[in-house]
């Protein structure tokens, strides 16, 4: 079956809104087999909104909206809903109702718009919106189903898990959809695809596809397969998968689609260790990527932002000769940093990181874009040397990348 999205809202064309709706959606449908195949952002008005739901039912089985429903004049998706499925508005009274209870509850006052949000197309099936006071709606028109619901991101997520991707396995024979990420750091796209060329070769007789999903941290591979046996997919995916992580071996840090924070979450947790930063140029970017993780403070113990050289010196213990003779960004003073803090935490990693984060501050001894980076364990203390670029924002996302990336990889050996 083929299904599209259509999010609505000058918001969203304007760059207002950045329209997540769509990508959270293909996710979920995703999910239960739904393959989405156009993702559309239109404005809110009459002219758009008919047009585009035309256009999408002449390609698609399943059309989801989100957006333009809600208690104020300017939202007109329903209105123009009814011209489009040649119906009218209906007060339905139960919903009316849990309305008026919404906000009794809640002690605000109930304005007559509000209770017009109970009035929908007599010829769509209410969807209940337990999270919300604008309900979805939903569609069976000529073969296609459309689905109406709130642009606000939580209440679209309530009513599609609550009740959406049940109705939608109810009304559509849907296949069974495998995917499977790996994700890879240290190599490039094309050096990679090179080095598993046979493999990758081998993939289409097997019903298998392949993409390669680079950014400046890691490169994503994902390989899908659908069919109507979960099992026999997963299996054959999965298998194609162990190959090509002993063909990459040490470039892949991960088997799902995370982030390497996670990864190193669940490798401290599960080995036992604990774990402290020492940063400068990251500026807590690392103790803030751990600690957003639940459960962080079973193996993280803290972290030093030591942005001043009085604070490498006074709270981690760097030389001030160090500081002096080799600076701040040096492999001397991030080893220095490094030991310090695993001293000052008593733990069994600590990372440290020095650099030129820029956009100004470089040298042509020690350009934007250096970056120092030290591990130190029992093991000892290593440290390494980037050179990233010239965005900042950049800079400082590959330090924290690679910083963690280096710790797992000194816990592993």
């Amino acid at each position: 079956m083929r299904a599209e999205i259509i999010t609505i809202g000058d918001e969203i064309l304007i760059g207002q809104t950045v329209d997540t709706n769509s990508a959270w959606m293909a996710k979920r449908l995703n999910s239960i087999g739904v393959s989405v195949a156009q993702i559309t952002s239109i404005a809110d008005t009459r002219e758009h909104i008919l047009s585009s739901l035309k256009e999408a039912s002449e390609r698609a089985d399943l059309i989801l909206m989100t957006g333009g429903l809600g208690p104020t004049r300017d939202d007109i998706t329903k209105k123009t809903l009814c011209e489009y499925f040649d119906t009218e508005l209906v007060m339905h009274d139960d919903i009316r109702e849990r309305i008026e209870s919404y906000f009794a509850g809640r002690g605000i006052p109930i304005l007559e718009v509000n209770r017009q949000q109970a009035a929908l197309p007599a010829k769509c099936m209410p969807v209940e919106n337990l999270r919300g006071t604008a309900q979805g709606m939903w569609f069976d028109h000529d073969g296609t189903v459309f689905v109406s619901m709130p642009g606000v991101p939580f209440e679209m997520k309530g009513i599609v898990d609550n009740h959406l991707l049940r109705m939608i396995q109810e009304r559509f024979e849907t296949p069974h959809i495998e995917h499977l990420t790996m994700m890879t750091q240290g190599i490039g796209e094309s050096r990679l695809s090179d080095m598993v060329q046979d493999w990758e070769d081998s993939l289409e007789a097997e019903g298998i596809s392949i993409a390669y999903l680079p950014s400046y941290t890691s490169v994503k591979v994902r390989l899908t397969s659908i069919g109507p046996d979960a099992e026999a997919i997963k299996a054959k995916v999965r298998r194609k998968a162990d190959e090509f992580i002993s063909l990459a071996g040490k470039y892949v840090y991960a088997e799902q689609d995370e982030a390497i924070q996670f990864t190193l979450s669940r490798l401290l947790t599960d080995q036992g260790l604990t774990f402290a930063s020492a940063e400068s140029c990251t500026g807590g970017r690392i103790a803030s990527a751990l600690t957003a993780i639940p459960g962080a403070s079973a193996y993280f113990m803290g972290s030093t932002i030591a942005y001043h050289n009085d604070i490498k010196e006074g709270e981690l213990g760097v030389k001030h000769e160090t500081l002096m003779v080799h600076g701040a960004v040096s492999e001397a003073t991030v080893r220095e940093m490094a030991e310090g803090a695993r001293s000052k935490f008593g733990v069994d990693y600590a990372v440290a990181t020095s650099g030129v984060a820029g956009p100004s501050g470089g040298s042509d001894e020690k350009p934007v874009g250096l970056v120092w980076i030290a591990v130190s364990s029992a093991k000892g203390t290593i440290a390494k040397e980037f050179r990233f670029g010239k965005d900042r924002a950049r800079n400082i996302d590959r330090a924290v990348h690679m910083a963690l990336s280096m710790v797992r990889d000194e816990i592993l050996g």
